[in-house]
């Protein structure tokens, strides 16, 4: 076969070497625009595990790439004046030049053709060509010449950034954060060499505009940063080898590159897209040089399965890599907007900044940092627990309190963790009585070891129902039904009770989840529903609510205001306002179902006016020391609907009339929406509001297991984490989280002891099992010889 490979970088020449391994009768050409010892970056990282794909592709190469490596376990995190170091991250450094040049003599060993400075205009400059690889970078020419096929897409982030050298040499992978009256500035920066380092700087723009940085030329940009990381580069100056840059032109926004398909056909033969000209992924997880390795090696591994059928192989290509690429993306959005906005995390300790930081992509878990490094993770959830007002350890062979099972105090509240049962419709009650089901369904979770117990949404009168069997309270004899319930849970279990309050609006009247969700009630069985504006949540399908009048309004505030008061008399420690989900309060709030021309409408001022007004009522007649949240609805996932951005102006509403907590949920305002899907996927709304709003909040939604929750309330992500679906699967899921990460201090109910013990038991006995199952051969026979 023969190949063309347009761009000599490091995926063209890997790709270049293993198909020649593969079959020492290809035909391999690779061209380069640039002489052969010509780079124009520093140093590129590798991981541990990246190493391991190089070994088994070719060893080789790998070995010689070792040689020339600088190997680091350690980050070092410098802010606030202090600096956190965690350990076993398994990183490795080489110069760009030195990597290029080690795959281009290798190419050369193995019969590769090399040609530089030779600027390829087009692929069909190689029409006897059987497969061109489209490796010509970030700019590509390729791709751009055949947009309509790979459907790139370009997003420029929020940073500049410049990358520079310095021959100060970091013994760590170092992140360094200097604050200036204008913003804050961080380097990135690792030794790759005996005598240098890369040091990347980077700044948001309005903060680069700010700093007169646009303005200056190259030299005196570098001097700025000279002065700024002075006390990081120990009298080292700063290098740039950029020298066809001038000015500000060598500061620039990182380009995030996804394309849709990755092979086209030109007639002649199939141009594959390869490394930065498929893909991009930001620095600050240093997964560039990564991703283009393993892109060769897939798809030269892909060929060697299927040498005879090339479309098919192509075809396996394109799925494969496009899903790891997809990943390691989401992880270095994750990463790139944790950088971009550093001023929404610097408030916090140094201790946890650096954790937040370490954490920032969701690659690395709470669990993950401990197998990385068991010390640093122990001092951490020490100072955690301490924070939250826990002695310090005296025993220093007794394990620390995980971040998840810390107590939690709000107004005259203490929580002994920070699990919460999240409120789940039931839909079991008769007349919105709860009953012998609720006693059974919330008795069991209190018992089961959270510190808070939501009731599912209860309703302040009959029209304010989702379903028939939702509960309310609405009187007196539910205000007991309620107490009866409460005063279980608080005479047997230490959890608190909290109750949430909401008014179905457009979305009542309709059958319980298992006779079909969202379907109206049969004709004859619904009643009148209300909301902001005239509203049908199914189009064609459910009934039309009618925009509420202020009689309305002055009706449905003293049902809450009363109800607000029966929940103080059944014993709730804890209240909660339902503005989410396209309820009767979120569909004031929501500009998709508000169209109101009055002082209720308009403006996110005017349409928070009633839901605001409703709370305001409810926090006056609700004990001064007990806590009241507000659930709201932090991203419609519908353009023109709430943004992440309004979530924030709606937390200080609610924080300036009295709220304590936010619990960010999100969506299900309108059938239009797109929700992103994922892991912990409405966390980061909890954590923009909490760290931007300045107000506590309680993170939902795919929270599952304890690895989140710890990792979500070290981060300072947010204070409480509520586990629903979790929970009806298990009603003692918090206690069963506890031993299964091995921590023993969780309280069970007395009741319950035998089981405590076994259960911590078998999860002990199984954890050694999958310890023992994970040594290599060579770690087992050391520890039969050590037998």
């Amino acid at each position: 076969m023969k190949i063309v490979c347009i761009g000599g970088g490091p995926s063209g020449l890997y790709f270049a070497l293993l198909m020649k391994l593969q079959n020492p009768a290809h035909d391999i050409r690779v061209v380069e625009r640039n002489r052969p010892y010509d780079t124009f970056g520093w140093g590129v990282v590798f991981s541990d595990q990246t190493l391991g794909n190089l070994q088994a592709a070719d060893p080789v190469t790998a070995a010689q790439i070792l040689d020339a490596f600088n190997h680091w376990d350690d980050i070092d995190v410098h802010s606030h004046g202090q600096t956190v170091r965690s350990g076993g991250h398994g990183f490795c450094g080489i110069g760009r030049k030195r990597l290029l040049n080690i795959l281009q003599a290798r190419c050369e060993e193995l019969g590769v053709e090399l040609v530089f400075e030779t600027d390829v205009q087009s692929d069909e400059d190689y029409p006897d060509a059987d497969l061109v690889i489209a490796a010509d970078g970030l700019n590509s020419r390729i791709r751009t010449k055949y947009a309509a096929t790979y459907q790139p897409d370009i997003d420029l982030r929020l940073c500049r950034f410049v990358w520079l050298g310095t021959h100060q040499l970091f013994d760590a992978f170092t992140f360094a954060f200097e604050k200036t009256e204008h913003g804050w500035f961080q380097a990135h920066a690792y030794r790759f060499d005996d005598s240098t380092s890369t040091f990347i700087v980077e700044a948001p723009e309005k903060v680069w505009r700010a700093a007169g940085l646009e303005a200056m030329d190259k030299e005196e940009a570098i001097a700025f940063c000279e002065r700024l990381f002075a006390r990081h580069l120990g009298g080292h100056p700063l290098i740039s080898n950029a020298s066809h840059l001038r000015g500000s032109a060598q500061w620039i926004r990182f380009p995030r590159v996804i394309c849709k398909r990755w092979v086209h056909h030109n007639g002649h033969a199939p141009v594959v897209l390869m490394g930065d000209a498929a893909h991009t992924a930001h620095f600050s997880i240093g997964s560039g040089t990564k991703l283009a390795l393993e892109d060769a090696i897939e798809l030269a591994r892909c060929i060697g399965r299927q040498p005879d059928d090339l479309a098919a192989a192509l075809a396996d290509y394109e799925a494969v890599r496009g899903v790891e690429v997809l990943r390691i993306q989401n992880a270095a959005r994750n990463s790139t907007e944790w950088f971009e906005n550093v001023d929404r995390y610097a408030s916090l300790p140094p201790e946890q900044f650096a954790y937040s930081l370490l954490t920032r992509s969701q690659r690395i878990s709470h669990e993950n940092l401990r197998l990385r490094d068991r010390g640093y993770v122990e001092r951490y959830e020490d100072w955690i627990a301490q924070r939250a007002g826990l002695p310090q350890r005296g025993d220093a062979q007794q394990p620390p309190v995980p971040p998840m099972f810390t107590p939690y105090a709000l107004r005259g509240l203490v929580l002994k963790n920070r699990v919460v049962v999240s409120p789940m419709a039931q839909y079991s009650c008769t007349d919105g009585l709860p009953a012998d089901y609720h006693l059974m369904h919330l008795g069991a979770r209190a018992l089961g070891g959270a510190g808070l117990v939501f009731a599912e949404m209860t309703c302040p009168s009959p029209d304010a129902r989702i379903t028939p069997g939702c509960p309310g309270l609405w009187n007196e004899a539910q205000r007991d039904g309620w107490k009866r319930i409460v005063d279980f849970a608080h005479a047997h279990s230490t959890a608190k009770m909290a109750l949430q309050l909401g008014h179905a609006g457009a979305k009542g009247a309709t059958r319980v989840a298992w006779e079909g969700i969202d379907q109206p009630l049969p004709e004859g069985e619904r009643w009148p529903l209300l909301s902001a504006s005239p509203q049908q949540y199914l189009q064609g399908v459910s009934d039309t609510s009618r925009a509420m009048t202020r009689a309305d309004m002055d009706r449905v505030r003293d049902a809450f205001t009363q109800s607000t008061r029966w929940a103080q008399e059944a014993g709730f420690d804890w209240l909660e306002l339902h503005c989410a989900h396209g309820y009767l309060l979120s569909s004031f709030i929501s500009p998709l179902t508000n169209q109101r021309t009055d002082d209720y409408g308009g403006s996110l001022e005017n349409r928070l006016r009633y839901p605001l007004e409703v709370f305001a009522a409810m926090r006056a007649a609700w004990p001064q020391d007990r806590p009241m949240s507000v659930r709201i609805s932090a991203h419609d996932w519908v353009e023109g609907g709430i943004t992440p951005d309004d979530a924030i102006e709606i937390a200080r509403a609610f924080k300036a009339a009295g709220a304590d907590m936010i619990d960010c949920s999100s969506g299900q305002v309108s059938k239009l929406e797109k929700p992103v899907y994922g892991r912990m996927f409405q966390t980061p709304f909890a954590d923009r509001v909490r760290n931007e709003a300045g107000i506590p909040t309680m993170a939902v939604g795919a929270i599952s297991e304890a690895d989140h929750v710890n990792g979500i309330i070290a981060a300072g992500r947010a204070d409480l984490c509520a586990v629903a679906r979790p929970h009806l699967a298990n009603p003692a899921w918090t206690l069963n989280e506890a031993a299964r990460i091995g921590y023993f201090g969780a309280e069970w109910p007395r009741q319950y002891q035998a089981g405590k013990v076994q259960l911590e038991r078998n999860l002990e006995r199984e954890r050694a099992v999958a310890a023992q199952a994970a040594l290599s051969p060579l770690q087992r026979a050391l520890q039969a010889e050590a037998n």
